[in-house]
């Protein structure tokens, strides 16, 4: 006899395996989801405690919350590996300390989506946003 897992559980679990491969406490991983044309997007949000900054670290969507959960583990356990990383120095509004946060990406476009993220772009000024070496 077979027992269906709570989906509500199954989701509790990939949601603590994603925030334990990435060394993240719950308090600085945030999962958003949104549901859109008749599809569920899944924005992964990390909260920096250094600076008190969120940033998406990645977006994904599926056809329900956890088809879209599965994607984002697949995501983290093995294809963020193969985009480029970015190194973005910047400062907020009002603030004149220099912040350096990192981002996987695509290209420069998707790395700074990402630092401006759910937030006015007035809010930051970018100084410098580096594509890093390949080791």
């Amino acid at each position: 006899m077979s027992v269906d897992i709570d989906q509500n559980v199954e989701l509790a679990g990939i949601q603590k395996e994603i925030m334990e491969y990435l060394g993240l406490r719950s308090e600085n991983l945030i999962f958003d989801y949104m549901n859109k044309d008749n599809h569920v997007v899944l924005n992964l949000i990390t909260v920096n405690p250094r600076h008190n900054q969120s940033f998406l670290f990645h977006q994904e969507s599926g056809i329900d919350k956890l088809d879209a959960l599965r994607k984002m583990y697949n995501y983290v356990r093995h294809k963020k590996q193969k985009e480029n990383s970015y190194t973005i120095q910047w400062v907020a509004d009002g603030e004149s300390e220099l912040h350096t946060s990192y981002f996987r990406a695509n290209n420069i476009y998707d790395a700074l989506d990402k630092l401006y993220y759910d937030r006015d772009m007035n809010t930051i000024s970018v100084f410098s946003v580096v594509l890093n070496p390949v080791s």
